[in-house]
């Protein structure tokens, strides 16, 4: 569980969790790119994202949305595809947004629900990449809510 507070309205931080465009921009760790970022926002829509490491490897991964609550909640699944495009482990992942005081408190929940053996490195480092990508997250936020 990871929580964060932008200094943003609610509504300014669901959109950068759920527009491609601005999702692009921030997932991943730090020096990633997304050449790839596609979003169906609705319930059963479909999640697809190709991060690139600064050593020019992609990680390709994929899910699906669960729930969508505008502003309020997002649920959704996502799997970490291995070289032939098989899910190396599942991850469900909900992330609540609360207005406080013209601000955001948004906390992100996480858990594995499927894996297996070939997942370990990539699950070890899984919390790290979560705060490195709330960390390009804060600082997209501030960007945006200034323009």
């Amino acid at each position: 569980m990871l929580t964060r507070v932008f200094d943003a309205p609610r509504e300014l931080v669901f959109k950068v969790w759920t527009d491609p465009k601005h999702v692009a921009r921030w997932w991943g760790p730090h020096e990633f790119t997304n050449p790839v970022c596609e979003l169906d926002l609705r319930p059963g829509g479909a999640i697809l994202i190709h991060m690139r490491g600064p050593n020019g490897v992609v990680y390709p991964m994929k899910g699906v949305f669960q729930e969508i609550v505008r502003p309020e909640r997002l649920v959704f699944t996502s799997a970490a595809l291995d070289s032939d495009g098989n899910p190396m482990f599942e991850m469900l992942t909900t992330v609540t947004f609360a207005e406080e005081s013209g601000k955001t408190k948004q906390i992100l929940r996480t858990r594995v629900i499927k894996t297996t053996p070939q997942a370990a490195p990539y699950l070890a480092g899984m919390e790290q990449g979560w705060i490195q990508s709330l960390e390009r997250l804060t600082a997209y936020v501030a960007t945006e809510s200034k323009e």
